[in-house]
């Protein structure tokens, strides 16, 4: 195993460690692919880059990448789960499960559950011994600590060869070795971030720059002699955004930013998904190398592969619209960006809605249930915990009483969301799973209630003290000739927290 370890007071790392004192798959057989080609995997990060600059900057080789493949903007957490800082956001990347899991929250890596959780790149070694690994990296911390001496060869680029070194070793590896599976960090676009802000010429520039690396690595991809042979899944990303006038760590929308720009043989060309999350880029490794992703592992990322629809995403298109003013106006969230996607106060099909119970007034935008973005509900207040429900993708939907409270209302909030009639057989078990994220103050109740062929509904699960991002899994009792069951989502209370509901599926035993 080759091992450089590098361990440098570059001007970045003394931003960083100032930064950190101051914020003290499923199997193979999913996938379809040709049977007789090697799946073969490369990860590039460019670190502190914006997708939104991207697409500004002169970026030949990762807008052909975006004409070839997949485009998925991303947001990601904040402080107090975690800053937006490198270490948090590739730990994140590279393990395939948020901060609450992995347990980094800064760039110091104190306290990590690597152990519990390591990377992407350790994993393919634990389940196939003789796939060979490799990961280079301009920031040290990356080759060091985050990805284990599992790997067969870890660089930690020298300083004084910066991105350029990097580069240069990639596309020797790539080029004249036999790799399954390579990770790449490049460094110098949040040199520019820092240093002269993200809406400088000079960020621009620095994208240019890595555009030109990316580029000499899809072609050494491309010039393998074995290449006809072989089958590449290749995924660009960022651990997080900067800010205009430059820097990260903050839960402003440009610091949570990131991406993924991704090819592969199942990835429609110029496609766009707005339901991709940070970890899915170590699930989707895994997958593609037809490495099964045990339960076990408790991964919060998904194969981008293997897209799993949700009725309140099929909602995206409204909000998109922008031609109905019941759907997507902002009544009186005008401090939202009018570029921050809206909200639909309108359920997708077989849901429903029961306000009867509803008080008058308030804000507009969050009289009952509220179904919305990540970007327009953080948007509205930003650091009241609303950025750590990670779990959630795409679309979802939010009971939010401490917002709707921010206007003068009469009675209290009171709002049940109801599902589709889903089938079951009567006298068996069923598994009713969501994802959610709830934050209590008293007198607030959530509460899920579920009723069986129109009859009076029952209580299975409430809550009233705090719950952070998770996905539940409720067992239920079918009485006996039930065929249908309906469930419903009731939130009530005065000017106290929220409860956001995604994912919501019913299934028999």
């Amino acid at each position: 195993m080759e091992v450089h370890v590098t361990h440098r007071p570059t001007r970045r790392s003394l931003l960083l460690s100032a930064a950190a004192l101051a914020v003290t798959a499923g199997p193979l057989a999913t996938t379809a692919r040709a049977a007789a080609k090697t799946p073969k995997v490369l990860v590039i990060g460019l670190d502190g880059a914006l997708l939104t600059r991207i697409k500004d900057a002169d970026a030949p080789n990762l807008d052909a990448l975006m004409a070839a493949g997949l485009t998925a903007p991303s947001t990601i957490y904040a402080n107090p789960l975690a800053p937006t800082m490198s270490g948090p956001g590739w730990s994140t990347l590279i393990t395939g499960v948020w901060p609450d899991k992995h347990n980094v929250r800064d760039n110091a890596f104190a306290g990590h559950r690597f152990a519990q959780y390591p990377d992407f790149l350790t994993r393919i070694e634990t389940a196939a011994p003789s796939r060979t690994t490799y990961a280079v990296s301009s920031w040290a911390p990356i080759t060091d600590t985050v990805f284990s001496a599992a790997v067969d060869t870890r660089v930690s680029t020298p300083s004084a060869e910066y991105d350029t070194g990097t580069t240069s070793r990639a596309v020797d590896r790539l080029g004249n070795g036999n790799p399954d599976a390579v990770f790449v960090q490049l460094d110098n676009i949040d040199h520019a971030g820092h240093d002269h802000g993200a809406a400088s010429s000079q960020y621009l520039a620095a994208i240019h720059t890595a555009d030109a690396q990316v580029g000499r690595m899809v072609a050494a991809v491309k010039s393998r002699p074995s290449y006809g042979a072989e089958d590449w899944l290749i995924m660009i990303t960022a651990d997080h955004g900067h800010t205009d006038a430059g820097g990260h760590g903050g839960s402003t929308l440009p610091e949570r930013s990131t991406f993924l720009i991704a090819t592969g043989p199942t990835l429609a060309a110029g496609s766009v998904r707005y339901d991709v999350k940070m970890p899915d880029v170590a699930a989707s490794a895994l997958a593609h190398l037809g490495i099964a992703i045990d339960p076990a592992w408790n991964l919060d990322g998904r194969p981008v592969q293997q897209p799993r629809p949700d009725d309140f995403d099929a909602l995206r298109p409204k909000l998109t619209a922008r031609t109905d003013a019941k759907l997507t106006a902002r009544t009186d969230e005008t401090g939202i960006p009018a570029g921050v996607l809206g909200h639909t106060h309108t359920p997708p099909a077989g849901w429903t809605v029961d306000n009867s119970a509803m008080g008058t007034g308030g804000v507009a935008e969050w009289r009952g249930w509220t179904f919305t973005t990540d970007e327009f509900w953080t948007s509205a207040q930003r650091d009241q915990s609303r950025e750590s429900n990670i779990r959630a993708r795409n679309v979802f939907a939010v009971a939010d009483g401490d917002e709707w409270y921010d206007k003068p209302v009469t009675g209290t909030f009171d709002s049940t969301l109801v599902s589709p009639a889903y089938p079951v057989t009567g006298g068996r078990t069923a598994t009713l799973t969501y994802t959610t994220y709830y934050r209590h103050e008293s007198p607030q109740k959530g509460e899920v209630l579920v009723s069986y062929d129109g009859a009076a509904p029952v209580s299975v699960r409430t809550y009233t003290a705090d719950v952070p991002s998770r996905t539940e899994t409720v067992t239920l009792q079918v009485p006996s000739g039930a065929r249908t069951a309906r469930v419903r989502f009731r939130y009530s209370g005065g000017n106290n927290w929220y409860w956001v509901i995604d994912g919501v599926a019913l299934t028999g035993s």
